[in-house]
């Protein structure tokens, strides 16, 4: 079962930090972007780690107020979440 798990997380977040790295580019040359949802969505769906990293490694969506607290809580959501997960497994 936890593999199965660190294997989730470690996809979900390599694909959320690829999203924000291509948005940034497509952002760079005023080319059709990923919808914020989409970015949310994948953050909210345990890509939290990669999303977060992704906005300080691209200098993306740093100064747009959903992300700047939506994704932090969404870390911490999931940091609370494995925590839990952990006593049980």
């Amino acid at each position: 079962m936890l593999n199965y798990i660190i294997l989730y997380l470690s996809i979900i977040n390599i694909g959320t930090f690829l999203l924000y790295g291509m948005d940034k580019e497509k952002a760079r040359q005023n080319k059709w972007r990923i919808p914020e949802k989409t970015l949310l969505g994948a953050a909210f769906l345990g890509g939290s780690v990669g999303a977060w990293l992704g906005m300080q490694v691209f200098h993306h969506k740093t100064k747009h107020w959903k992300f700047r607290i939506l994704v932090p809580l969404f870390l911490l959501m999931h940091a609370t979440l494995l925590i839990i997960m952990g006593r049980f497994l």
